[in-house]
């Protein structure tokens, strides 16, 4: 029989080869894996983005998203989705926003992040007065291996800090639609060396989905510090 495919993605500050090691691990015990490029731009955008790649696949889908990603997958399965995987994430429930849950945990997403402004598509209309503007924002460099990375030395730190990607501000002030954890099996990994998303956010989360439950001594970026027991997880995933 088949595997599934594991679809891995990212979350804000960072780009698809943060998975670079889960990747291999997965792919020596036989899975296909994909790992798009997760836009960043919207949640909407990004669910829709991710739904497209999904529709691409043949066969049962395992869907992990990391720490911002965790708000795409929620809003982005088809039918082929057996299984979520939230990697240090926020899960939020229908109506939430990202910086809802940020600032409703004590999170320093606000603190520890700086913003400069983007320009719209070409043809795009201006943002109205209800809308956000185009900013888009990153964490402030200084602060990336502390607060993202601290299970990587410093000098790869800082090489992630100015490869990082760009948050769209309205990505994280969109309210998520109907979260499909209601109605998949659901894991996730508790990282409990997190400073961006605190240890009780992240098990109120996950508790308040019904989620299969692991701890790894991680900090934000778990998939650096811990990348076997995360492979080993989202295997658990996809064989039940």
């Amino acid at each position: 029989m088949s595997k599934p495919t594991v679809v891995l993605v990212h979350g804000a500050f960072a780009d698809a080869s943060g998975w670079d090691t889960v990747t291999r691990i997965l792919q020596q015990r036989g899975f296909p894996v994909i790992v798009p490029a997760n836009p960043l731009r919207g949640l909407r955008y990004d669910a829709a983005y991710i739904r497209s790649v999904l529709d691409g696949v043949t066969g049962p889908v395992v869907l992990v998203g990391h720490s911002y990603g965790g708000v795409v997958i929620g809003n982005a399965t088809t039918d082929a989705v057996t299984a979520l995987v939230y990697i240090s994430a926020f899960a939020p429930d229908e109506g939430e926003s990202a910086v809802q849950l940020d600032s409703q945990y004590g999170g320093p997403g606000t603190t520890i992040t700086q913003s400069r402004p983007f320009p719209a598509p070409p043809g795009a209309p201006e943002p109205g007065p209800d809308q956000p503007p185009n900013v888009e924002l990153t964490v402030d460099p200084a602060k990336y291996h502390e607060m993202i990375a601290p299970d990587v030395d410093a000098t790869t730190a800082a090489a992630l800090a100015v490869a990082q990607r760009p948050l769209a501000l309205a990505a994280l002030l969109e309210p998520a639609g109907p979260p499909a954890w209601k109605s998949l099996p659901t894991y996730f990994v508790l990282s409990t060396n997190d400073r961006m998303i605190p240890v009780a956010g992240q098990r109120e989360m996950a508790d308040r989905m019904g989620a299969t439950t692991i701890e790894v001594a991680a900090g934000h970026a778990s998939m650096f510090g811990q990348p076997d027991a995360i492979a080993d997880f989202i295997t658990i995933a996809a064989k039940n």
